[in-house]
C-alpha cells in the first residue's frame, strides 16, 4: 500500500461522490486517484481526478479502498473489482437486497469491509453510548426520536433503526418516534425512562458534509487492514492501527 491510501470514489456525480470529491482535496491522509459515476464522462480529468464510466470501471488505476455511495445496480460489480484486486470497500449504497448482504458478508472474508446507513463519526460513538447504556439499565423504557427534513420519505430513519437494534441487542424494545420539519439534517435523541429519572442521549447533525467527511475518514484507516466486516466505531481515532 502506498504512504498514502490509494481511494476510488464510486458514485462520484451524486451528492455524496461530489462532496467526498469536495472534501477530500483538503486532506493528506489520502489521495483519489479515480471517480466513477454511471455515465462516461465529457471530461476524463478534473483537478487531477481521472473520471470513468460504470461500464469502464475495470479500467480504473490501482486503488487502496473504494467509497461507494451509488445505487444497487452498480454494487455487483465494484463489490467483485475489490475483490479482485485486494481493495477495502466502504458503502453507504441503501436499497441493497438480500442477495447483495449475503455477498457483501461473504466478501468480508477476503477484504475488508465498513457498510454503514449513516456515516457521521459522532452517530458511531452515540451508537456505541447507546448499547453501553442498555446494558445496564434492564427493564427500563427506550424511546428514540428522529427528526429530518420534509423532503425525507422513510420513517423511521435507518439510523434510528440502527440505534434501536443497539437497545434490542442489550434486551430493551425500543419504540420509535418520527418528525419531519423544515430543514432539519438530522437529530436522534435516544431517551431512557424509569420511575423518577431520566436519561437522554443526543446527536445534532447541522452540516451534511460530516457524512463525506465520516466517509473519508473510514476509507483511509480501513486501508491496509485483515479482511473482516468493521463498523465504523472499530475505525474512530486518528492513528491508523
Amino acid at each position: 500500500m502506498s504512504a498514502r491510501p490509494r481511494i476510488l470514489v464510486h458514485g462520484a456525480s451524486g451528492r455524496m461522490g461530489q462532496a467526498l470529491l469536495r472534501l477530500a482535496a483538503g486532506r493528506e491522509d489520502l489521495h483519489i486517484v479515480a471517480a466513477v459515476s454511471g455515465r462516461a464522462p465529457k471530461q476524463r480529468v478534473i483537478d487531477g481526478v481521472p473520471y470513468f464510466g460504470a461500464s469502464e470501471l475495470g479500467g480504473a488505476p490501482t486503488f487502496d479502498v473504494a467509497i461507494d455511495f451509488s445505487l444497487p445496480g452498480g454494487f455487483d460489480p465494484l463489490l467483485a473489482l475489490c475483490i479482485k484486486r485486494g481493495a477495502g470497500l466502504v458503502s453507504g449504497t441503501t436499497g441493497l437486497d438480500d442477495t447483495q448482504r449475503v455477498a457483501l458478508d461473504a466478501a468480508a472474508a477476503k477484504i475488508p469491509v465498513v457498510w454503514a446507513s449513516n456515516f457521521s463519526l459522532g452517530v458511531a460513538v452515540l451508537q456505541d453510548l447507546v448499547a453501553r447504556a442498555a446494558a445496564v439499565l434492564p427493564g427500563w423504557d427506550c424511546d428514540i426520536v428522529e427528526s429530518h427534513h420534509t423532503r425525507k420519505l422513510d420513517a423511521p430513519s435507518g439510523t434510528a433503526l440502527t440505534l434501536g437494534e443497539a437497545a434490542a441487542g442489550q434486551g430493551l424494545t425500543p419504540h420509535y418516534a418520527s418528525i419531519r420539519a423544515g430543514d432539519i439534517v438530522g437529530e436522534h435523541l435516544v431517551q431512557f425512562t424509569s420511575h423518577g429519572e431520566r436519561i437522554e442521549l443526543v446527536h445534532r447533525a447541522t452540516n451534511r458534509d460530516i457524512f463525506a467527511s465520516g466517509a473519508l475518514h473510514v476509507a483511509a484507516r480501513l486501508a491496509g487492514r485483515s479482511p473482516r466486516r468493521y463498523a465504523i466505531a472499530d475505525l474512530l481515532g486518528t492513528a491508523v492501527a
